[in-house]
């Protein structure tokens, strides 16, 4: 079929195949041009197939030569319609993985039930043993509670009063005025049960009452906090609330380690083009804005680029360095004062009219659609494609 990109609102609910593998390929090339890190071995990902977690999962696999499992709730492809990306993500990272006589083995369920961290547990028992890490990449905005069936839903709200601010339509490029109402306490508490820590807790318990977790075994999750302009929306709103349960979670899961010398992290990331960060009001114009500056000033890094410095820099050496609340940053560059001035000033003069000239939004419309595999010079999207892919390790 011809596979062209078709967007509903801020998704694109189309990909292709051979744009995904470019992009996976574009990123292990990446990690491959670097020297090897002396990381763990035997590595586990939930949420192995877009983003971070992708970007996770290739760094472990060709950055420290690890065998990988990943887990994610992708659509797989029928005739006609294409799989949803990071099945051709992850479809095209075990290919790579393979050809180089790396482990790769994938678990596409929800990740939140207990027959997903159970059939998990049964791959690892058969193919590894233990595990040295487990990353914690989850961006799902509902949760079915294993327990009690109950189903959450995440929000996307400020706390205490109605937030305004500007944002933009990135499809368009129009600048327009965006009201959110206050969240209820009711929000807060479903977005708590989505996003915070307690399924990345269950994980690492049921993993440790199995004995599998190596000693010195390391587990991180992914965070974030932004700048004073997204506070309301963001880090001082619901979400942050959510993000709050996760960091503190990461204490109470290293005091469960002590007995294999295990340490829980949260590593703050910079702010960059998701699925899920398209879809936040603010966000797309603070990015677009930010990569204009960020790039001015050479630092401007993407997920493989954050992951390979988390990992380099931070998560493998002697002593891993942490704010004074125990979070690992490498969203440095981002919240540089001087990086933040520069973004702060331009808000200010952020229109539809000046956007083109002042911000990135060419940027972060490319970003978005690779995301999808699309606006890849490389691909020719004229030609007919083979929808159906199917992932090695999982038979369909």
């Amino acid at each position: 079929m011809i596979i062209e990109p078709k967007t509903r609102g801020f998704i694109c609910i189309t990909s292709h195949p051979d744009g995904c593998a470019k992009s996976v390929s574009n990123q292990i090339e990446y990690i491959k041009s670097k020297d090897k890190i002396n990381g763990a071995k035997k590595v586990l990902v939930i949420g192995a197939s877009t983003g971070f977690g992708l970007a996770s999962r290739i760094t472990s696999a060709f950055g420290s030569n690890a065998a990988t499992i990943g887990v994610f709730f992708e659509k797989p492809p029928s005739e006609g319609r294409t799989a949803s990306s990071g099945w051709y993500n992850t479809a095209a990272f075990e290919k790579e993985a393979n050809k180089e006589g790396l482990y790769a083995k994938s678990i596409n369920g929800d990740a939140f039930s207990h027959a997903i961290k159970d059939e998990t547990i049964a791959l690892i028992k058969e193919d590894l043993g233990q595990i040295d890490m487990l990353v914690y990449s989850l961006a799902s905005p509902v949760r079915t509670h294993p327990d009690t069936g109950i189903r959450y839903k995440s929000t996307l709200k400020p706390i205490g009063k109605k937030y305004t601010n500007k944002t933009v339509d990135f499809h368009t490029g129009e600048i327009k005025e965006i009201s959110i109402e206050p969240c209820t306490e009711e929000d807060i508490a479903n977005t708590i049960a989505v996003m915070g820590g307690e399924d990345w807790q269950m994980w690492v318990d049921a993993l440790k009452n199995e004995n599998l977790l190596s000693s010195n075994f390391k587990t991180v999750a992914y965070s974030y906090i932004g700048p004073k302009l997204t506070e309301p929306v963001y880090r001082k709103g619901t979400i942050g609330k959510a993000k709050d349960h996760l960091e503190q979670t990461a204490f109470t899961i290293t005091d469960s380690l002590k007995d294999v010398n295990g340490k829980a992290y949260v590593s703050v990331n910079k702010a960059l083009v998701t699925q899920s960060s398209s879809a936040i009001p603010v966000i797309p114009l603070y990015i677009s804005l930010l990569y204009k500056v960020m790039k001015a000033n050479g630092v401007q890094e993407g997920c493989i680029e954050q992951i390979h410095r988390l990992y380099s820099e931070r998560l493998f050496i002697d002593q891993t360095p942490t704010d004074t609340e125990g979070r690992i940053r490498v969203d440095d560059w981002e919240m540089r004062d001087d990086i933040q001035e520069q973004v702060s000033k331009l808000w200010e003069q952020a229109t539809t009219e000046t956007l083109s000239e002042i911000g990135d939004l060419e940027g972060y419309r490319t970003e978005f659609f690779n995301l999808f595999g699309f606006n890849f010079d490389e691909i020719n999207y004229k030609a007919d494609t083979n929808e159906i892919v199917e992932i090695p390790s999982i038979k369909s």
